[in-house]
């Protein structure tokens, strides 16, 4: 295999983890952020009675939020390389057999999770402080206009949220794009794994190093049309300015 065909082929591999980690974990990172924002307590009735500190605190507890919020701190607080090796082999420690297809499939179908978790914990912070930060004044004007609040929330915070959003998220996507390397560490061939195969002789060839410095120029490139993607979307949010 040349050279250039060995790192085409990792490269696709690193764009197909690149991809699929988006749709999984932007939808995701949406739906916890729901999550760390939710207000339900279901003992809050028991308020209204006169209770020892220890207890009001217990009854003021918001169950989804605590759970949601402590899952992302953990996620967030990890290794993500540490995360790829117990996704991917610790299941198979536990278990009589490995849950994860033979071969590469089994191992991009490990790394997809691992990413999709990784990220949208990351994203749903994003998404929180979006949201958040939308003035109340603007939700309440909607109510008072009729608006239901699905109609307040696609129509008004949404679209808002989005605007405010573009910059923390373009750069924790560019991050994703070079994070894919990590990918390597459970043996999936993106393109600094093919790379490096060239430096240890995997394909016949021992001690080639330029091909692993290289794979700086795949990264390079696609960043930089990441870059010129996120400049012209915030040219085009402009008019919420």
């Amino acid at each position: 295999m040349t050279v250039l065909g060995a790192l085409n082929e990792g490269f696709l591999q690193t764009l197909k983890l690149f991809t699929i980690t988006l749709l999984g974990a932007l939808p995701l990172g949406l739906v916890i952020s729901f999550g760390s924002m939710s207000t339900w307590t279901p003992f809050r009735f028991l308020l209204q009675w006169s209770l020892p500190k220890p207890l009001r605190w217990l009854c003021g507890i918001r169950p989804i939020s605590l759970l949601t919020r402590t899952v992302v701190w953990v996620i967030r607080g990890t290794p993500l390389m540490l995360q790829l090796l117990i996704l991917f082999y610790i299941p198979g420690q536990w278990m009589a057999s490995s849950p994860w297809p033979s071969g590469e499939t089994g191992r991009f179908m490990a790394a997809s999770i691992a990413f999709i978790i990784n990220y949208a914990c990351y994203f749903s912070e994003i998404f929180r402080g979006g949201i958040q930060s939308v003035p109340v004044g603007q939700q309440e004007a909607g109510l008072v206009l009729g608006m239901t609040k699905q109609q307040i929330f696609f129509k008004v915070t949404l679209l808002q949220m989005i605007k405010r959003i573009v910059p923390p998220m373009s750069n924790e996507i560019i991050t994703l794009v070079k994070d894919t390397s990590l990918a390597r560490i459970i043996s999936l061939q993106e393109v600094i794994w093919a790379g490096y195969a060239f430096m240890k002789g995997s394909h016949g060839y021992s001690g080639l190093t330029w091909p692993l410095f290289f794979t700086g120029v795949y990264y390079l490139v696609f960043n930089g049309g990441l870059t010129l993607l996120f400049g012209w979307v915030e040219k085009k949010l402009d008019y919420f300015r």
